[in-house]
């Protein structure tokens, strides 16, 4: 009988760790249907492991929850790779090849790993992801099949530093090992990007607490990686220093202000906290962020014209009238980044754009899961080995201490006169009631002589 697959799958961020579980079915159809969160206070800083102990708890916690709804347990899970430090390093290898040999998907794969293995200074390469490839000085999309004496590939190293994924190795030291870490952005331009937003050219925003990672995309590949250590927690923070509340006081404010971007907003108070003077520190930080993520274009070596889009996800990114501000501010159509078309949320309570990182990371693992795999091992209740030998009844008796049925009695004795040693009934075997013990301490005195052989 075909099993389900299970894939498991967690994101750490900086405000909060989120792990769900996929059902990959054997006709292929994946949903999803348990998500466990825990909130975290600065255990996770620009989405880097600090307080490892923390962080080790509340990812254990949602472990068990997880195994609690499917009551098995989950042995492996596939975990998301972002972080302050990641980003892209351009490099390329040229190589010269045996013009009568066709090149191969397994030489492109050498030759890519081996770029990978280059060591770049105080820096750890997480992926290789090529850009372009060049047969012979001629640029081609897909070299497998060509013949060619020299080639040339243009790659992106997706590096970090090494503290990044050590401190994930870390919290990750209970029963539960570590499928694979899976570099999220790339992950999630995978999953939620169209292919003709990655050719006409695109950049994907992920807008996270403390953290602004931007992806650029041109001609199908990617061009530029970068994580800006900005986020939604800063536009929290200035409005609690500058108006003087409570962290969690001013995150409500902040998600209350209908439109805080807004010349007009509407001036009312909430929390004790005039929302025009709120307003005033969303817009001020707001425009710092975007006018950061703007200049990525420039880094990236190429136009704002050469780019169609932007796709905005995150939990900053809820935030309202901010897709509009970024309209306005870099000149390009922006559109909310939905969760994979490939993945059936059942739960609608769960299926909400601020886990779009968290669905992604599923959807990729399970396509790339062999059929005969699976995250998780299910408890069985099966009966017991162990072997139990039956309790035989005890024979009944009559007053003579004979059995009925399958017992049966010996020849008649004689009875026993008062002054002759009575003899003892044998008890049956493993009897050791205390009904039995006292007719054996009984039986014992009866056996005694009346006052025959004692010492006056």
């Amino acid at each position: 009988m075909t099993k389900t697959q299970y894939i498991v799958a967690l994101e750490i961020g900086s405000s909060k760790i989120v792990g769900a579980i996929a059902e990959k079915l054997p006709s292929g159809y994946v949903q999803v249907n348990h998500l466990e969160m825990e909130k975290l206070v600065n255990s996770v800083r620009h989405g880097c492991v600090q307080n490892v102990e923390n962080t080790k708890g509340a990812i254990n916690s949602i472990i068990k929850k997880l195994e609690n709804r499917i009551d098995g347990t989950i042995e492996e899970v596939f975990v998301g790779l972002s972080g302050r430090s990641l980003h892209s390093e351009p490099t390329e290898v040229n190589q010269n090849l045996d013009a009568t040999v066709p090149i191969t998907d397994e030489v492109l794969e050498r030759i890519v790993n081996e770029a990978g293995k280059d060591p770049i200074v105080n820096y750890e390469t997480c992926e290789v992801v090529p850009r372009t490839y060049y047969v012979d000085k001629n640029e081609t999309k897909s070299p497998s099949g060509q013949f060619g004496s020299n080639i040339n590939i243009k790659l992106n190293l997706i590096v970090a530093k090494p503290n990044l994924k050590l401190n994930l190795d870390r919290v990750m030291t209970g029963g539960t090992r570590v499928k694979e870490y899976m570099v999220t952005p790339l992950v999630v331009a995978d999953e939620i990007l169209e292919p003709s937003e990655k050719s006409l050219g695109c950049m994907l925003v992920d807008m996270g607490a403390e953290t602004t990672t931007v992806s650029i995309y041109k001609s199908g590949s990617l061009v530029y990686l970068t994580t800006l250590p900005l986020g939604g927690r800063n536009i929290t923070r200035d409005i609690t220093i500058g108006l003087n509340v409570l962290e969690d006081t001013a995150e409500r404010v902040k998600k209350n202000i209908s439109n805080p971007l807004d010349k007009n907003v509407d001036k009312i108070t909430i929390e004790g906290v005039n929302s025009a003077d709120a307003a005033n520190y969303i817009v001020a930080r707001t425009g710092e962020i975007i006018a950061n993520i703007k200049q990525q274009i420039q880094y990236a070596g190429i136009k704002t014209v050469d780019l169609h889009n932007i796709v905005l996800i995150g939990g900053a990114a809820q935030m309202q009238g901010i897709a509009r501000r970024i309209e306005d501010e870099i000149k390009l159509r922006v559109r909310i980044g939905n969760n994979p078309n490939g993945l059936n949320i059942l739960d609608h309570n769960i299926n909400r754009p601020e886990y779009v990182q968290l669905f992604s990371l599923l959807s990729h693992a399970a396509a790339k899961t062999p059929f005969n795999q699976s995250c998780v091992r299910m408890n069985t209740y099966g009966p017991s080995e162990e072997t139990f030998t039956p309790i035989q009844p005890e024979p009944n008796r009559d007053d003579q201490g004979y059995g009925y049925g399958n017992f049966r009695p010996e020849e008649p004795k004689p009875k026993a006169s008062a002054s002759q040693h009575v003899e003892k009934r044998k008890e049956p075997k493993g009897r050791t009631s205390w009904i039995s013990k006292a007719q054996t301490q009984l039986r014992k005195l009866m056996s005694e002589p009346e006052d025959e052989g004692r010492d006056i």
